[in-house]
């Protein structure tokens, strides 16, 4: 459902992605009423020069006004943290977390290998993720190298210190949190969407996640080697459910803003299950 706030009468979406010899090293967005608008630009380019894969040698910074009536409004997901012994561990409970999302085993571990692998061409980091047909396996983006880029969601501004604050509370305190949280939630939001997959490609970043409509944002504490440059996103796509043009206009399109956050569950270990 499209509602609109009748207390915005201005928006601007603010994107801004830095790359160091055309490869992809940061990235970040926000939606902002327009008095926020230079702040913001200022806030993500400060970002994008002290990025950890490096300095960028460019940085392309942008604002696009949005109507506030075609915004769809929603909820973030319920948040679920655990901890694990290692990255073999991690990709374990990964690949059992998708199965519980509805992904077959073959279909969940092949996810895995491709991030493990990394999914573009000859193991290069995509600037977007990767779309994966649910049932097949079959690789559905366009473009091998760019992928689909989900753009143009947020958490509304007067919402974000209380939403930060229990995500403090709750040891998640660190900016990524919120961010993948929020790219995350408009993912799930997303027609025929059937589970999401992400590891971060910075390599002082080792945590990840398994999201599902059914299931919320599930973390993981590890999934990768810290010091590793890989990662990425697959995004698994029922497609009985939607055209592959509808979906991806959906992501790199639609504006979201989520006015409130789901539960957020105390850290558990991870419990393997049983041989």
């Amino acid at each position: 459902m499209i509602i609109s706030c009748p207390m915005m009468t201005s928006l601007y979406s603010v994107r801004m992605r830095a790359s160091c010899h055309d490869q992809h090293i940061s990235g970040a967005e926000r939606l902002v009423p327009v008095h926020a608008v230079a702040e913001t630009t200022a806030a993500l380019i400060e970002r994008a020069l002290s990025a950890p894969l490096g300095p960028p040698d460019k940085v392309h910074c942008n604002s696009e006004q949005i109507d506030p009536a075609t915004v769809h409004w929603a909820k973030l997901p319920d948040v679920y943290s655990y901890q694990v012994e290692s990255v073999q561990d991690g990709r374990l409970a990964a690949t059992q977390l998708l199965i519980g999302a509805g992904l077959s085993a073959d279909r969940a571990a092949l996810a895995v290998a491709t991030l493990a692998e990394g999914a573009g061409p000859d193991g290069v980091v995509m600037r977007g993720a990767v779309l994966m047909d649910a049932v097949t396996g079959e690789r559905l983006e366009h473009d091998l190298v760019r992928g689909v880029r989900v753009s143009r969601m947020d958490l509304l501004s007067t919402c974000r210190p209380d939403v930060e604050a229990l995500l403090a509370a709750a040891g998640l305190g660190h900016h990524r949190v919120l961010e993948a949280l929020i790219l995350s939630g408009k993912v799930l939001q997303a027609p025929g969407i059937v589970a999401e997959l992400c590891w971060s490609d910075a390599p002082d970043y080792v945590t990840g996640y398994v999201a599902a409509p059914r299931c919320g944002y599930q973390r993981i504490s590890q999934l990768k080697t810290a010091g590793d440059k890989r990662g990425g996103r697959v995004f698994f796509v029922d497609r009985t459910k939607v055209t592959v043009s509808a979906l991806v206009d959906y992501l790199e399109r639609q504006p979201v803003l989520f006015d409130t956050v789901g539960t957020i569950a105390p850290l558990k270990k991870w419990e393997l299950p049983d041989a």
